[in-house]
Formats: C-alpha cells, structure tokens, sequence
C-alpha cells in the first residue's frame, strides 16, 4: 500500500509539473470571469473560437470568417471625378481646409462606409454544483493548438480541451471526469442577432439560424447556421425547447459546426444548412482522438517550421498574466519567444488558404458593432497582419490576404476610372468582405489612394520570398493595373514641378500648418509607395520579358517622383513642406513606410536618411497604441537599434493602463489599442524577426538589432529573401557561433554578420563589397536626399559588420562557424 501511495504521488507531482511546465503555453490560475479579453483563442481559419474557462459557467465565443453584415455592393461617389480638379487647384494654392471640405462632399462616399464582422453568438455549458472548486488551471498549448481547462469538484477531476479543428472544419469540446457517472450539464446558445431563431431539434441538435445585421443602407445577403451535437459515454442526452441536457455521463464530445451562404464577395448562393449539416456529419462519425491527431498534426504542419529559444528563467513557473504583469522589470526571455510564436498562432489560427485574411481583429469579435467594424484598414493595419507571413515561415498563410488582393485590383477597376478617371485599380483606406473600394469616414481619414499601391507590393514580397515565376506571371497584371492607375493619377507640381500624388495624405495625421487638414499633394508616403509600385512592376515586367514601352514609360515618371526630403530639425520630412512639429506624437509614422516595410532607407546606401529617420522616430516617441508600438519595433529593428527596439517590446508586454496614453496587452496576450486589434501581434513578430535577420537591403543580416539581453540564445526556420532559409542561427555573448542556412533557389547567398565566420569545413569565406549579384537582391537607387539648410544631421553610427558571399545550389544546406 505504500509502495501504492509512493508511485501515485509521484506521478501527481510529475503531473502538477508537466501541466503547469510553460514551455509554448499561456497559462492562468483563474477563470476568464465575464472579460472577453481574458479567454484563449482557437481558430482554424473558417471557425474562431474564445474559450472562457468558467467552471460552472462555461463560454466559448463563437465566430465564422464569412458571417458579416450587409451583402454584395459599391460605395464609390460618382460626383468625386467632377470635383477633382478643383480640389487639386486648391491643395495646390495652399487651400486644404477648403479641400477637403469639398472632397467630404464629393469624394467620399454617399452609401456604405463599410459592414461589419460579427460573432454569430456564445455556446453555453452549464455544470450544476460547481460552483465551487479547487486545483484549478487553464492553459492553451500553442505548440498543439489546445485550449484545456481543469479542476477538482468534490473529489473529481475535470477536464476540458477545445480544438478548433483543421481538417474537420468544426469546433470540437471534450468534456471528462475520472469518476464515472459524473458529467452532468446543459448546453445552450445566446446570441445579439435580432433575426434569429434557437431551437433543440428532435434529433438532439441544437441550432441557430439567422440572418446577419442590415447595416448603412445595405440589407443583409448573409444567411448562417450553427449546429451543435453531442455524443457521450455513458449517461443520457435530452432535448429541451432550445438546450440540450446530459445526465450522468463519463465524458462527452461536443460538436459545434457552422456555416453562412457566402461563396464570394458576388456571389451569397451557398447552402448554409448543407454546409453545417455536411461539416458535422463527417466530423460526428469519429471519435474525439481520431479528430485530435489529424488536426494537431495539420496544424504542427506550419508551427513546427520555426523554433526559437532565448533561455529560460524562474519568471517561467508563473501564470501568463502574472508574467505579463512583471515583463518591464524582470528579465524573462521566454515570454519574448512565446510571445513571437503566439503570433505565429494567431496567424494560423485565423488565416488559412480559401478562407478569408485576417481583419482587424483576426477571426476573433464578440461584439455586433466592433470597432472599426473589425474590417480591412489598409493603411496600415491589415497589411501588419501579414509581415509574418513570409519571414516567419508562413508563406501559404498569405494566400487569403493575396486573394483579397486580386479581387480588390477587380474591384478598385470602376472606383479608379469613376471617380478619377484612371485606367488601372486602386483602393482608399478600407475595405470589408465584399471588397468595396470607395472612400469612407470622412475625407480626413478617407482621402487616401494608396490602398491598392500597398496591398499590391505584397504580391511582389510573396515572389522574392519564393522565387516562383508561375506566380509572378499570375499576379504581374495586378502589379500592372497599380502601376498604370498611378501613371493616370500623378498630377505635376505647378511649384517644385515634380510628379505627385493630389489629393492624398499622410494617414490619419495633419500638420498644424495646413489647419488642421490631412489633405495635400506629394506627401513621402504617398512618393514612396508610387516609387515601390513603379520600381516592382518594372522588374516584374522585366523577369517576365514583357512591356518595355510601358515599363520604359513608368522609369521616366519614376525620375520625375519627388525626393525624399529632410527637414530644419534633422527628420525625415513627413510633407513636401517643411513643417514637422518635433513634438508630434502621432501613431501613424507613415513617412517611414520608406524605412520599414519598404528597403529605400538604408544605413549603406542612403545614410543622410537613415539619420533623418532616427531622427524622426526619437521624436515620435515610443509611447503609442499598440499597434503602433509593433510597427515601431520593426522601425528600430531596421535602424540597428536593438536595445531600442527591446524598449518597445517592453512597452507592448505591458498590461493596458500601465503607460499613461498608450496601448499595450491584454491578459490573454491579445494586442491592446486598445481595444483589441490583432495587428500589434503581428507587428511585434515581425519586429522580433527583424531584430534577428534581415533580408531587405541586399543582404542576408543576421543579428542586425540585437539587444544586450539576448546575449545567448538559438532560432532557426526562419526565411529570407531569394529563397533562403535559415535553418538554425546559434550566438553566444553576442556574436554567432554557428549559421545553417539552405538554399531552396540557388544563387549568391550573401552574409551581413556581426562577427567573421568561416565555413563548417575549415574553408575560409571571401570577403566581399559591391551590389549583390543575385536578383532577389537588387535594390533601386533612390534620388538623393533634399537637405534643409537648418538641418544638423546626426552621424550614423551602426556596428561594424562582415559581408560574404557564397555561391549556392538549389536544395543544399551551407554551414558556417565562428572563425
């Protein structure tokens, strides 16, 4: 007996340790209460999933990726191709207030500013007498995509585990206790749909069907059904009007499926009842082990690319929240790595081929009327959402981001030649399911024409990842039709004779000088991102050998696009006009879009920028939404700066309300704006791939931004340029000790390092200066910088580094030590 009594007390504290061991886990001590933002997230592109983790009253929010309001339909403003002349007169004679009260009037739209993303509604599980418990815990393992809760009532040890599962297309709930006979509950569904109907059906279903909400003009197209099944061991299962109730069961499998008409952004025909009804006959049919291996193994398939260890610390052993709590005054490597692949499983949780991109706030909304609509802004935000994508080895994940695209450049074809007259396509600063491309808010936030010119650059971000010259001849007349409305949209500057963009902006911020108004012609931004759709369709156009006249045509207006410029305080010049304010704490640093996604600021090529942008980044800040802060770390990542950087980090894994002003994170580690936006996740991962390697400015860069907390540590997966992947990157008190890097295209692989390094086999490695002869790596001159007289411009000062050049073949691995 007590040999009996050893062996299990062992094995519980075995069992304690593995369970709460943090490794790829968020973890907590206590239940989600009635804070939305205190659940775990599970997701598999179609289906979202909040998981509360209450006890006696257990939640699990529901979403579906095609259940928005609304219905197929334009909110372009037919009146805007009238008025464009005279709003260019005035911008051009100073006039922008007066401007954009005209393009309020006449630009944006008159119809639909957007519909909305909403929650279809909340599955209820109801567990009479626990109210009271003990031992309890909950986790969600990234490393599985399982949500799991556990706790001890009266002598008996539940357990729960959520899955939202890849290959069955179904939310599936498992639901045990070690004693048998013990598992009593009812299980329910509430929703703020008003055109709803909730029933328990004969068969013992319980479902919901409904129509999505009207929204601003547009009635509902979207028609859903929700489908909850149960199967049990033991026990029984009775149906009431609108519950199911089990009694007395061992365990049960709880199968949630759902389903809406929408089969594309025209097109509302589907069967929502078949669909539902298919997904959950295919899934019913098996056991809960048979749908868990399939869809740990699917969803390991994109997770187990990337490994990442910074070391480990006590600050381990502690609930997630607990941690988050401590973050800017401890030291805890391991939350910065749980943190960078959270966001890798946010991104295949809520982002899979077929489905649709991630919005604002991925595939996760629990509310009708969420802010923003939880739609697509692009100017910014859903373009964040998919810096991942690539660098952290992801790249199918892109797929629905890259789809909306194409269907946007079909789209934003009658928004370019309606309202300005212009051949090609083009968006304004949002867009939602049905991928309207009208200008929308007001002028202020809406006059801005380079939603297509951004969005289209990720087409081209995909090719030079991948190498595929398939893809590229598929998606190069989307890159054309970007670049062709630009040549129809550029208007001359009757002052500085420069081709510039009128009316645009620079989003969201205004200077002082212009009253108030955003409005205006030629802003960086704007230049930059017509030099980057120029610059990437003409060498589309050349790989493919096709267009010389009118790739020919866009070198010409290329020279013709303004320089970028630096001001009388030292910064990169946000407008053609000098009149930055030092003290502008703006969230949007959209001038630095040059810097960061884009590779036309570099400490090599183009130093008196780079200063500037520091400059102007010191000036901004670092106290910001958290979105904000994510866009920043990558800012900083890219000016070498990585103990900056970390600084930014520290700001983001911060709980909200802890930086007077700023965003930061939530308990569930989900990005804090706030309110929620899922675009600082993904920022910070991104950011945190920069600060280990770069790919963007001719060069693989390993460690560019290294802060001095991360003196030792390993990762490996992660993807360059060219079709590069580094397969395992090891430093020590930092300087690399060993690289594995594999070439999946061949060609000149090229190390930027902190340190020399020679190749595994003894042989040294050629030191090298000069462009980079391999394609993948061209990077397009940019005009000289315009100098204020005023300007004093900080000396760039960036560590010393190593260059060298390898040649490699396709499918081989390239090992490297420290010499």
């Amino acid at each position: 007996m007590r040999k009996i009594f050893c062996f299990f007390f062992m094995a519980m504290a075995v069992a304690g340790y593995s369970q709460k061991s943090p490794g790829q886990k968020l973890w907590y001590d206590k239940p989600s209460g009635k804070t939305w933002e205190n659940a775990l997230p599970v997701g598999n592109g179609r289906l979202g999933g909040m998981v509360y983790g209450n006890v006696a009253n257990e939640i699990i929010q529901l979403n579906e990726h095609t259940l928005w309001s609304g219905g197929p339909n334009r909110n372009d403003n037919p009146d805007a191709l009238a008025a464009l002349p005279q709003i260019r007169q005035l911008i051009f004679e100073g006039k922008q207030k007066e401007a954009e009260k005209l393009a309020n009037k006449a630009i944006i739209s008159k119809k639909s500013h957007g519909q909305m993303f909403q929650p279809l509604g909340e599955l209820h599980l109801d567990f009479p007498g626990h109210e009271k418990y003990d031992n309890y815990y909950r986790e969600l393992d990234i490393e599985r995509a399982v949500a799991k809760t556990t706790y001890q009532v009266e002598g008996v040890n539940f357990t729960r585990e959520v899955i939202a599962s890849f290959p069955d297309r179904v939310i599936v709930i498992r639901l045990t206790a070690d004693k048998p006979g013990k598992l009593t509950f009812s299980a329910s569904y509430t929703s703020q749909h008003t055109n709803k109907e909730v029933k328990a059906t004969a068969a013992k279903d319980l479902t919901i069907v409904g129509f999505t909400s009207d929204h601003e003009g547009i009635k509902s197209a979207v028609r859903f059904k929700g489908i909850t099944r149960i199967k049990t061991e033991g026990g029984s299962i009775m149906a009431g009007d609108t519950a199911l109730q089990v009694k007395g069961a061992n365990s049960a499998t709880i199968y949630v499926s759902i389903a809406t008409n929408f089969k594309n952004y025209q097109d509302v025909s589907g069967d929502e009842n078949a669909l539902a009804a298919s997904y959950l006959n295919k899934a019913f049919a098996k056991s809960y082990t048979a749908i868990l291996a399939p869809h740990v193994a699917a969803y390991q398939k994109y997770f187990k690319r990337v490994k990442f260890d910074l070391g480990k610390t006590d600050q381990g052993n502690l609930p997630t929240d607990e941690r988050l709590k401590n973050f800017r005054n401890v030291n805890d490597p391991e939350l910065v790595t749980l943190y960078y692949q959270y966001g890798r499983y946010l991104l295949i949780s809520s982002s899979q081929p077929g489905g649709q991109p991630a919005n604002l706030q991925g595939i996760w909304n629990n509310k009708m009327r969420p802010p923003w609509d939880s739609k697509y802004t692009i100017n910014i935000n859903a373009q964040m959402n998919y810096w991942p994508a690539e660098r952290a080895n992801l790249s199918e994940l892109h797929e629905p981001f890259l789809k909306m695209v194409e269907e946007l450049s079909q789209t934003g074809k009658e928004t370019a030649k309606s309202m300005y007259g212009a051949r090609g396509w083009m968006a304004h600063h949002n867009t939602d399911i049905w991928r309207t491309t009208g200008a929308v808010d007001g002028a202020f936030w809406g006059m801005w024409i380079a939603g297509g010119g951004w969005t289209s650059q990720h087409l081209w971000h995909r090719y030079l990842y991948q190498g595929d010259k398939t893809y590229l001849e598929k998606v190069y007349p989307i890159l054309k039709g970007a670049a062709t409305f630009y040549a129809d949209f550029l208007v001359e500057h009757p002052k500085y004779h420069w081709l510039v963009v009128n009316p645009g902006s620079s989003p969201e911020n205004a200077p002082a000088a212009h009253e108030g108004s955003s409005l205006d012609a030629g802003t960086t931004m704007d230049n930059q991102i017509a030099f980057d759709v120029f610059t990437s369709t003409i060498r589309a156009a050349e790989i493919l050998k096709k267009d010389p006249a009118f790739t020919d045509s866009l070198r010409q207006m290329r020279k013709r696009l303004p320089p970028m410029h630096v001001g009388q305080h030292g910064q990169l010049q946000e407008w053609l006009d000098d009149v930055d304010d030092p003290n502008d704490r703006h969230r949007h640093v959209s001038h630095l879009y040059g810097l960061f996604p884009s590779d036309q600021i570099s400490p090599y090529r183009t130093p008196e920028l780079f200063s500037a942008a520091r400059t102007t980044l010191t000036h901004r800040g670092d106290v910001s939404t958290g979105w904000s802060m994510g866009w920043k770390v990558n800012w900083w990542a890219r000016l070498q700066d990585g103990n900056h950087a970390f600084t930014l980090i520290k700001n983001q894994l911060s709980p909200l309300g802890t930086t007077k002003d700023g965003g930061g994170t939530y308990n569930n580690l989900f990005d804090a704006h706030p309110p929620f936006q899922i675009d600082g996740n993904f920022g910070c991962t991104s950011g945190i791939n920069e600060m280990l390697m770069q790919s963007a400015d001719g060069a693989v860069h390993l460690l560019p931004a290294l802060p001095d907390v991360w003196q030792a540590g390993n990762i490996g997966g992660i993807l360059a340029q060219g079709g590069f992947e580094v397969v395992d990157m090891q430093w020590k008190e930092g300087k690399l000790t060993k690289v594995e890097v594999k070439s999946k295209l061949g060609g000149n692989l090229r190390l930027r390092v902190p340190n020399p390094l020679k190749a595994a086999d003894g042989k040294s490695v050629k030191n090298v200066s000069g462009s980079n002869p391999n394609p993948f790596y061209y990077t397009e001159q940019v005009a000289g910088a315009v100098l204020s007289p005023k300007a004093d411009l900080s000396p760039v000062n960036i560590a010393q580094t190593f260059l060298y050049d390898v040649p490699t073949q396709s499918g081989k691995v390239y090992v490297f030590v420290a010499q």
